[in-house]
């Protein structure tokens, strides 16, 4: 298993790795089908991410197929370019195995080098892996959103997580 940064040859791959996710967890904000996430709209968003200094995209890789991905958008405006949003998926088959791990161990190393200061994400606060995989990496719980999304007919609360290099 292999953590690099995305290449513009991932797009197809990557489109149909995060419509699978996307299909199997509940807790992404997306529903099955709901974005036309095509290859060639992944690619664009691939480029736009490359062409941004503070912004990347990791992914696992086991074999010729990509297993999981770490999106950080970095923030465009200098009052906040210090800082990048996270967004995390993990193929079903794969979790629980150490993946997201191995992916922010690679994140922090882009993040420290580029200087990005902060690092934050929102989860839903019945999600008890990943935020037991947040606070892991060091991420701390600074609010809650109440009532944020919506699924399956009841509404959920999610926490805003940051880490701060310091």
């Amino acid at each position: 298993m292999h953590i690099r940064e995305v290449r513009l040859a991932d797009a197809e791959k990557l489109s149909a790795l995060i419509k699978q996710i996307d299909h199997d967890s509940k807790f992404m904000l997306w529903h099955s089908g709901e974005r036309n996430l095509t290859p060639a709209v992944q690619l664009k968003m691939i480029e736009s991410f490359l062409n941004k200094p503070n912004s990347t995209i990791l992914v696992a890789e086991e074999g010729d197929e990509l297993i999981g991905y770490l999106l950080a958008n970095g923030g465009q405006a200098k009052k906040n370019r210090h800082s990048a949003y996270l967004v995390i998926g993990v193929a079903k088959a794969y979790q629980g195995k150490g993946i997201g791990a191995l992916l922010f161990e690679k994140l922090n190393e882009w993040a420290l080098n580029l200087g990005v200061r902060r690092l934050e994400l929102t989860v839903v606060t019945t999600n008890k892996s990943a935020v037991a995989l947040y606070e892991k990496e060091g991420f701390n719980i600074e609010g809650i959103k109440k009532d944020s999304l919506f699924i399956e007919n009841q509404f959920y609360d999610e926490y805003y997580m940051a880490k701060i290099y310091e």
